[in-house]
């Protein structure tokens, strides 16, 4: 594997699993010199530089985290949700909003802060959820597509100093968070994981399958990387066709 990291310090948040540990990973196996991973749950891989256990809608984790030297970001922290507009409750919307928006605006501040005067780059997990409507995701979609969004400002706010900010927009991935998602837990119930997945897949996306998170961290990888040089404020949606 080339090394497309040596050296650089790169910061993971929602790294206790899912893409975001498997961007860690990937990144660990191209020589990255300094990881910083974040999650409220604790962060077991035995390639954690420095694992950092903490809510990324906490200011003040931001504010006393030591980002010195950070070189790129992945900005991954999020949960699932589902419900009816008329339905939901305003706690529950807020919930959603506030770690996979909130969250991120924490993040995003604090790293592109950190790359002033050095320049770095970015990669903000969105969602296709953020570019087609389906019902019941309201406040997932709706923060989802404010990330995309702030991708692009980022871009133009980041762009004379130097630092590259994109987004990527996958559509189903086999990860925890769908664990979540009562349709999902439901089913994986009756048939297991693997069947729920697969069978979700073939009803959704036209290639017939959801991403594994190494396929989307190969990506996110692409993203941060000197390769892709003059991308910025773009949005990578990997989701099988789905929103075709």
């Amino acid at each position: 594997m080339q090394n497309h990291f040596a050296g650089r310090t790169i910061l993971v948040t929602g790294a206790a699993s899912g893409i975001g540990l498997a961007v860690a990973e990937h990144c660990t196996n191209r020589g990255a010199g300094r990881l910083i991973l974040v999650d409220r749950n604790p962060v077991f891989a035995d390639f954690a530089h420095e694992a950092v256990t903490g809510d990324v809608r906490d200011e003040a984790l931001w504010d006393g985290l030591d980002l010195a030297g950070l070189d790129h970001a992945v900005i991954n922290a999020g949960v699932a949700g589902a419900g009816a507009i008329a339905d939901l409750a305003f706690e529950e919307w807020r919930r959603i909003l506030s770690v996979n928006l909130d969250g991120a605006f924490l993040t995003l501040r604090a790293a592109m802060r950190a790359m002033r005067g050095r320049g770095g780059s970015i990669v903000i997990t969105a969602s296709a959820a953020g570019i087609k409507a389906e019902p019941g995701v309201s406040a997932y979609g709706s923060a989802k597509a404010a990330l995309i969004h702030l991708a692009k400002v980022a871009a133009k706010e980041g762009a004379p100093h130097g630092i590259r900010v994109n987004a990527i927009a996958p559509a189903g991935v086999e990860t925890p968070v769908w664990d979540a998602v009562p349709m999902f837990a439901d089913r994986a119930a009756e048939i297991g994981r693997d069947a729920a997945f697969a069978e979700m897949a073939a009803m959704a996306t036209p290639l017939g399958r959801y991403a594994k998170p190494e396929e989307i961290a190969a990506q996110i990888g692409f993203l941060l990387s000197d390769a892709s040089a003059l991308t910025t404020g773009a949005t990578l949606v990997s989701d099988g066709g789905y929103t075709l």
